[in-house]
């Protein structure tokens, strides 16, 4: 056999070795079904509430109806909230100011009833209004807008002055809105420099009217808004707008 067929005959089984190679690797063995199922973490077993809207196990219940107790004034955050307690639902005190829970949230699964008052007074932003503010700077609008005429991020349901909800689902004044939210409080670095922006999920009576947003900053009234390094967890807030709005049914899951 000459040095010239040997050659040959060698890149010819060199190439067929590598095409088989490849082959195998085109084709991996088959996987068994056990490979991609994980066992642990075992998610912790809750109980849900005994009806919709009830506070699963693993909440916190801010209010149930019974007492102020887990409120103070947002204007000091130390003295007595002075709303008041009317057949179980907390009822806003015009003038007396906004409330803030003793606790504090970052991460959380909120819930949240609200009535407008039955007596009809004003139009727009003076009508049944009120704020749900997470951290205390992110506010969820609450306002009569059932029929009432108002800027669009500005009515129930938005995310105040940056996004008008999806749709607008809510209830006759003196029935009871559902509100239930999902937010990721934002994250800075241990400069303040912002490295995550919050975002807020909201359902309005079971309708999805805020999906996964991605906020621009505290809520401002006037401006643009900006972020402000603050620590990570921050009490919840309640606006008193002069208007009798109606509280029941408070709880939240921190996450």
């Amino acid at each position: 056999m000459n040095i010239r067929f040997k050659s040959l005959l060698f890149l010819f089984l060199s190439a067929g070795l590598s095409l088989s190679l490849y082959g195998q690797e085109k084709t991996p063995p088959p996987m068994p079904p056990q490979a991609t199922e994980f066992y642990t973490p075992v998610p912790p077993k809750i109980t849900p509430g005994a009806e919709n809207n009830l506070p699963p196990s693993d909440a916190i219940v801010l209010f149930d109806g019974s007492s102020l107790n887990s409120f103070v004034s947002a204007r000091d955050g130390s003295s007595p909230a002075e709303w008041i307690i009317e057949n179980g639902e907390l009822v806003v005190t015009p003038g007396k100011g906004d409330i803030q829970s003793k606790m504090a949230f970052g991460d959380a699964q909120y819930h949240i009833e609200w009535s407008a008052p039955t007596e009809i007074k004003g139009e727009g932003q003076g009508r049944g209004n009120s704020g749900f503010f997470l951290m205390g700077l992110y506010e969820v609008q609450i306002l009569d807008s059932y029929e009432s005429k108002t800027y669009t991020n500005g009515q129930a349901g938005s995310i105040y002055k940056q996004f008008p909800p999806l749709v607008n689902p809510l209830r006759a004044p003196g029935e009871w809105n559902y509100y239930d939210i999902i937010f990721k409080a934002p994250r800075f670095d241990k400069n303040g420099v912002l490295t995550s922006p919050a975002t807020v999920t909201v359902l309005i009576n079971g309708v999805l009217v805020q999906n996964h947003v991605i906020l621009r900053g505290p809520t401002e009234y006037i401006g643009i808004p900006n972020y402000k390094a603050h620590a990570e967890a921050l009490p919840i807030k309640l606006q008193d707008h002069s208007n009798p709005v109606r509280f029941r049914n408070i709880w939240v899951r921190p996450l």
